[in-house]
């Protein structure tokens, strides 16, 4: 499953006429809105393809200026990046460790 945020943009006049075609498309979940345009929604699919299509759907919905999407999280991708890296993770990271018992050895905004 992948799951997207979005952002809308429209014009003041236009909002609440474009979060109702949202709201009525199936093609997402509203979220938030601010006074000046910014619609904040998210969409869902089996991939990213799935989520590009809806996005390319939201683009054309009548007063949308804009539509981009700015986050998007990938289950499956994720589990794969997972099984990359699990064999290279040193074995003393995934112990418990007493943070007090860490000695930094860097130096924080050129204070030594």
């Amino acid at each position: 499953m992948a799951l997207s945020s979005i952002i809308v943009q429209t014009k003041k006049e236009h909002i609440e006429n474009v979060i109702s075609s949202l709201k009525n498309s199936g093609l997402c979940e509203y979220h938030m809105n601010d006074e000046k345009g910014k619609i904040i929604i998210t969409v869902e699919g089996k991939g990213v393809e799935e989520e590009i299509s809806k996005l390319q759907k939201i683009q054309k919905i009548e007063n949308v200026i804009s539509a981009e999407m700015v986050y998007s999280y990938d289950e499956d991708e994720l589990d794969k990046l997972r099984e990359n890296i699990d064999d290279k993770i040193p074995e003393w990271m995934n112990s418990d460790i007493d943070a007090k018992n860490i000695i930094y050895q860097g130096d924080l905004k050129k204070k030594y």
